[in-house]
């Protein structure tokens, strides 16, 4: 889609701070030392979902990615160097998302992605293996526990997800609850792990655990099961299409006590299909899907720098997932700055030592954290008008948070 001109000349007057808004101290767009202008282009795999059940995922991640990649470019590129997107699609599978790696491994300098949980933890042995520094999109646990060299993840974890609505529900003096997960989600099972065995840090106890299937179509079961369980919410772990078809379900099943979701309905692909039915429901998102709700501070300056261009191009908001792509292609190309270009054990240890705001919080990774965020750069949001609004307690939280940086 061709940019308006108002557009380009407001790209060009954000991206100059795109270089700049490392936290630690470094040296704003300088040359490499042997890897500078007169080098080749600087390629970044980039393997999301573009077929299958993670499609609108997937394509969410490319459009922001692309986007980044755009903007860096518009500029002059890194170092010098213009930076190229190799692409490929693992079809929301695990095999293919081998495939992929495998097609591409030898003609990339790092990798963003998969989207897909399963596929993240499909690809990331091969990428340690290979010694590239990988930027992955999917929240999964286990891509961190342990630590792996190589290895970064850009979403909140699931734990992190699943510890803020913890905090949320001491809160509101809520003490039992129910929670579905899907079993065939690596994200919704760590999700559920986790919560199970924070609850009572926080005052809640699980009376009733309900499992499913990601082709599950009638969650008339489960409903039945929390109504008998005397829950006072219901926490929904889920990604893809579950999440429509519970939410549009539990509308109609008169069920009175709170649906409560995870970031993977934080989006139009959600919103959409949902239409009036989701007016009320809780959403939790990443920090830059409500960004127009931040008070004026360093957060709201980089949520804008991907927001405005990104509505202007698509004609939307930018989703929780295009928040994921985008903030990787920052941590990624701010790393290559600080390793003064390509080396991939330079730009491996400039991501273990990185501290930098981006859409999706302020990632602090170090060599005992690779994923970088904290539980207090998610929101929990109520759907009003077909928009995600802070609760107050998040509006509160959300505003403490960046006041402090």
């Amino acid at each position: 889609m061709p940019r308006h001109d108002l557009q380009e000349a407001h790209v060009r007057k954000l991206i100059p701070a795109i270089a700049c808004l490392a936290l630690v101290a470094t040296a704003c767009g300088g040359a490499g030392e042997s890897e500078g202008g007169s080098a080749g282009p600087i390629r970044v795999g980039l393997i999301v979902s573009l077929t299958g059940n993670y499609t609108p995922l997937g394509s969410e991640d490319k459009k922001a990615v692309e986007l980044a990649v755009e903007q860096v470019n518009a500029q002059g590129g890194l170092l010098g160097r213009k930076v190229e997107l190799v692409q490929r699609d693992d079809k929301t599978a695990p095999d293919q998302g081998i495939v992929a790696f495998n097609q591409i491994k030898g003609q990339i300098d790092a990798l963003i992605g998969p989207v897909f949980s399963n596929s993240a933890l499909a690809v990331e042995p091969l990428a340690e293996r290979a010694k590239i520094p990988y930027l992955s999109l999917a929240p999964a646990q286990e891509q961190v526990e342990p630590i792996k060299p190589h290895i970064f993840v850009t979403p909140a974890l699931s734990s992190m997800y699943a510890e803020r609505y913890l905090q949320y529900l001491q809160a509101e003096d809520i003490t039992k609850i129910a929670v579905a997960h899907d079993t065939k989600s690596a994200y919704s099972v760590s999700g559920n792990a986790a919560m199970t065995a924070l609850a009572a840090k926080y005052g809640v106890t699980i009376v009733a655990d309900e499992p499913y299937e990601t082709t599950t179509s009638d969650f008339s079961a489960v409903f039945t099961h929390v109504r008998e369980s005397g829950a006072q919410a219901l926490v929904f772990w889920g990604s893809g299409a579950p999440g429509v078809t519970a939410g549009k379900q539990y509308a109609a099943s008169g069920l009175k006590v709170p649906l409560l979701l995870t970031g993977s309905q934080a989006s139009k692909l959600w919103l959409e299909p949902m239409g009036a039915d989701a007016e009320g429901m809780t959403v939790q998102s990443a920090i830059g899907v409500v960004g127009d709700h931040l008070p004026d501070s360093k957060q709201k300056q980089v949520i804008d720098q991907m927001a405005t261009p990104f509505k202007q191009k698509y004609g939307y908001p930018p989703p929780q997932f295009a928040q994921d792509g985008y903030s990787a292609s920052l941590l990624l190309f701010e790393a290559i700055r600080k390793a003064g270009g390509t080396d991939k054990a330079k730009v491996r240890q400039a991501l273990e030592n990185m501290d930098l705001i981006t859409p999706n919080g302020r990632f602090r990774y170090s060599a005992t954290d690779h994923s970088g965020l904290r539980p207090e750069y998610i929101s929990v949001n109520t759907v009003k008008d077909g928009q995600f609004v802070p609760t107050e307690w998040a509006k509160e939280q959300l505003t403490k948070t960046v006041s402090a940086e």
